[in-house]
Formats: C-alpha cells, structure tokens, sequence
C-alpha cells in the first residue's frame, strides 16, 4: 500500500474494516456491558473534506485488544473480576480570557497556548464532560460503577485565583460565571477588531472568518452569563500541572512586571512582528526572559485600558493545595481531593490515595518553577516513590537487575502525573527545592520497571491520545495518555481494571465526549450549544493537530499486563 498512509487508509476503509486490516485485534461492540454515552457507540466526526468544517455523528471506534507486553489469554472475558473503575481529567484549562497577563498576540509563534478562539468556552466544555460522567454513572467493560474521578494537571490555564474558583465550581457543581473586570461588558482580544483574532460579533473581516468561521453576534455574551454546573457525583482527585504554577505554562513566575499585569489596568494587544518574535521565545527559552520584559516594558505596544480585578492574582503552589484543603471546596470529596495537611505548604505536592482494596493510586508533582512548559521528578520525590513501591512489593529487581523478594503485602500501584515520560526533559532547578537534584523521564521509566506490581502511569500534557509500554515480561507496565478538554478532541477517558483470573490484569480505557451535540445552530446559546460550538471551533483552528486523536490502538483499548489483584489472591 506505498503512498498512502495508515491515518488515511483509516479514514477510506472505516475504522472497524480498517482495524482488521491492519492486523489489529479487536474486540465486537456487544463485549462491552454497555456501549452507550462512549466513543464505543458513536464519535464526531467532521463534515466534508477541506475548509472550514462541521461535525455529525459518526461510527463509534471499535475496541483494539494490544498484548505488546503480555498475551491475552483465550476465555479471560468469562474469569474477569472487576477491581476499578475511574476517569481521567486532563488539561482543562480554565481560561480567564480576558486577562491582562496573557499574551495572544505572539499565537502564531506559540500557538494553541497563546490564543484559542473557543477559550472563552472552557468552562463550558469541562461542564459537558462532567454532565457526561453523570449520566454514564458505569464502566462500560465491567459494569462497575465509577469509583472517582482525577484530573491529571493544567486545571487552570494561568494559575489565577478566579480559574481555580471556577475549577471548583464546576467540579464540584454550582453556579458558574466566567467573567472578570467589568461584568457589564467583555475586555479581551475577542472584540479588538483586530484581524489576528476570530472577532465573533463582527461582520468584518479577520484571519480567522478568512478560514470560514463564522459571525455568532451574541457568543462573547452568553459565555460571561452565569450557568450551572451539576458537579460530579463521585469524588475527585487533583494532580498538579506546569499552567497551574507558572505564567501560561511557560514563564517563570514571580517576575515583577509579569506579575503586575494580572491585577493592573492595561492590557497589550499586540506589537511588531519583530516585538512579539522577542516575547515568544522567552516561552521557549527562560534565558531570554529579561529580553522580553524590556519589550514589554518599551511602551511600543497597542494596549487598551481594562478593569483591574483583584481575583486575576496568580496564586502560589501552597495556596492551590490550601484551597482544595478549605471544607468549602470539598464538594463530593474527599477532603483536600488528595492532597493532605503534610501538603498545604506546596513544597511537596505529591501523595498517595487508595484506588480499590490491594490498589494504590500515586499523584506525583511533575512540574518545575524554573520556566518552560515540560517537567522533570525531583530526586526528593524520586527517593520517596520507591519507598512507596518498595513498602508493597514482595519482589522488586535492583539497580544492577537482580530480582530481590521480601516480606511485603502486596499492592497494585498506578501512577497519575501531568507529564508523560517523554516530555519530562526539562531538569532545571525548582525553587521549591533549589539543592534538589532533578530527573528526566527515562529515569523514572527505569524506576517503574523495576517493580513489577506497577500497572500503568496515566497523564496528560501532550494534548493528544498516546498510549505505549515499557519494559516487557513481569517488568512491564503500561503509559496511558489522553488528550486535553481544551483543545481537540476534548475528550476524556475511563478506565477500568480487571483482573483476568489467568496471572494477567486487563486496563480497558474507553473514551468519552462531552453532553453537547455535534452541531448546534449558531443562534443556540445555551450551555449545551456553546460547548457544542467549542468543539467545532477547537478542530478548526489553524494550529489543531488531527494526529492528537490518536491511533485506534490510542483510543478504545484493551491494555494487558502480567499480574494479578492481591484483593483476589
């Protein structure tokens, strides 16, 4: 098949013909329990082939059966027990998008993280998935009902106070308004008239209507008035992600000027293309921060007087674990969502929590204060995760590979962390432990192969669907990554865990969308309809990357491993 592609051969033969084609083991949809409210039943798919496109229902993806690191065994699906059940939030982003601290203006050097034209809609697509988690209540594989949610880091988008408001708010249910500064009128980029941005209301041109998007007079609006949220019916855990403690993910924080935009009264919409090149690349590069202060300093660029509004303040490591320690941010728990007291100066934000009986679930902190959007684990941490593993591991292998057995009760472990093992490769030095050796993400791969009641470490960060192993034999485990609520194909994922009854453990994870339809007419307004339009906009920017769908082998899976449930020992 030269010149042509496995994504496009996917695309022509249909996904289930396709999958059995490319060799893939697939599972019928009458496996699952119940395929309804997942990706298993139907999935969006866009209208038409180029330009500016829609969405409908299409085909739902089937499930692909991998065994890269363990053989499925014939007649598993008859021993099964169910051991757990949870979904995975991932880079939600609660965007102020109104903010003077954000810099949409260099987007076509940073991309995505600079400028989304749906950002003003986050909180409304994190809403429909929480709706979705509330009315699907079961795993689909197991029938098992939803034990806990975690988010996996990037829950807010530029670690402001009022975000972290709104994370709660829609997490844990109540009334949502995303709006600050003047709430009689929207201040950001979105009504500028400037053609760098999608400027909804107006029927003059700009980059964005040039690509087919269209005129929604009104949508700047309906996104500031308040809506309600239902909050999840099962309680929640937290990891922490690099949006949560540095300004847009990227910048170091504490920088004064940087700083004094949150609160100030001035918002800079843009400068000269030389400029704004100068400003980008202190996103790629800390050391040319102070370069891009002086820019921004200059006077040279286009800015417009806003509201000040003191809820824009960035708020510390320290005051993010505190606020979900406050009993009011409780919601349907538990208390602190993970973190504890040991946690509330936000010098060490990681811990451990229990998934099932014989299963302990590990939240690590993955993230650095130093700048640059990817991470890297402190040795600290690193000394305490493998005293977690060693503490519930009979047999473990030692630096050199020899197999060591103790006497131990046995535990299942699965690790959440907001970077994936490929993008922890930034080792500066974080402030909260300045002397603390840090390392990447192939030291903590080693680490995790060397205790075999590893299971799988689950994440976000890349914004896309990826899923691959580590190791092989006993030693191997499995790294689960879903793509981000933020951008497309704002999904989320549930995964199950069963134990096969045949020395092997089985990880199902199934994707979901959120409670909005595919296409919603543009004079619909309403939550629904604006998630409805978030999604559809979030595919046809200029920076989406198709490939953040992922592979079938990427999206509904069957995930075998070697082990088994202590609980069922």
């Amino acid at each position: 098949m030269a010149g042509i592609t496995r994504r496009r051969f996917l695309r022509a033969a249909g996904v289930g013909g396709a999958a059995a084609a490319l060799g893939l083991p697939t599972l019928p949809a009458h496996a699952a329990v119940s395929a309804a409210g997942t990706t298993l039943d139907v999935a969006g798919v866009p209208v038409g082939t180029g330009g500016y496109r829609r969405f409908a229902a299409g085909a739902g993806w089937p499930l692909v059966v991998r065994g890269d690191v363990a053989t499925p065994g014939a007649g598993r699906e008859e021993r099964r027990v169910a051991v757990a059940c949870f979904v995975q939030f991932t880079d939600m982003h609660m965007v102020d998008a109104q903010s003077p601290a954000r810099f949409e203006y260099t987007h076509p050097l940073v991309h995505n993280s600079a400028f989304r034209p749906h950002e003003t809609l986050a909180q409304h697509t994190a809403t429909s998935l929480v709706r979705q988690v509330g009315a699907l209540r079961d795993g689909p594989f197991t029938g098992r009902p939803i034990d806990f949610v975690i988010t996996t880091g990037d829950n807010t988008d530029n670690h402001e106070h009022v975000e972290l408001d709104w994370f709660f708010q829609v997490l844990n249910g109540g009334r949502v308004t995303a709006d600050t500064g003047d709430l009689t009128r929207y201040e950001g980029v979105q009504d500028s008239g400037s053609t760098t941005f999608w400027n909804p209301h107006s029927t003059a041109q700009d980059d964005y209507k040039a690509r087919g998007y269209p005129v929604v007079p009104g949508l700047l609006d309906a996104a500031r008035r308040p809506f309600d949220s239902p909050g999840l019916h099962v309680p929640w855990y937290c990891t922490f992600g690099n949006h949560d403690d540095s300004v847009l993910g990227a910048l170091p924080d504490g920088v004064p000027f940087v700083n004094a935009l949150y609160t100030g009264g001035t918002k800079i919409y843009g400068f000269d293309a030389a400029a704004t090149a100068r400003i980008a690349r202190a996103f790629r590069d800390p050391a040319y921060l102070a370069d891009a202060v002086a820019v921004l300093t200059s006077g040279t660029g286009v800015v417009r007087g806003v509201t000040p509004d003191p809820r824009r303040t960035p708020f510390t490591t320290g005051e993010f674990v505190r606020a979900h320690l406050d009993p009011r941010n409780t919601g349907p728990g538990p208390r602190g969502h993970g973190f504890t007291d040991d946690n509330a100066d936000g010098v060490d934000v990681f811990y451990t929590f229990p998934i099932a009986p014989g299963v302990t679930g590990i939240s690590l902190d993955t993230t650095t204060t130093s700048g640059l959007a990817n991470g890297s684990i402190g040795l600290h941490q690193y000394q305490w995760l493998e005293k977690v593993l060693r503490r519930g591991s009979s047999r473990y292998y030692d630096l050199f590979g020899r197999l060591r057995t103790q006497q131990a009760t046995d535990e299942l472990f699965v690790l959440f962390s907001h970077h994936t093992s490929w993008t922890m490769d930034n080792t500066l030095p974080d402030a909260r432990r300045p002397l603390d050796l840090r390392l990447n993400g192939q030291a903590l791969v080693d680490l995790l192969t060397r205790y075999p009641n590893v299971v799988a470490w689950v994440n976000g960060h890349i914004h896309e669907n990826k899923i691959v192993s580590h190791g092989a034999g006993e030693r191997a485990f499995w790294e689960v990554n879903t793509a981000s609520h933020i951008d497309y194909p704002q999904v989320a994922r549930v995964l199950e865990l069963v134990d096969n009854g045949d020395g092997t453990l089985s990880l199902f994870t199934t994707l979901i969308e959120g409670d909005a339809p595919y296409s919603a007419p543009y004079d619909d307004l309403s939550p629904t309809g604006l998630a409805s339009h978030a999604r559809e906009l979030s595919f046809n920017t200029p920076y989406t990357v198709p490939a953040a769908l992922g592979e079938l082998q990427d999206r509904n899976v069957e995930l075998v491993v070697a082990g088994r449930s202590p609980a069922r020992a």
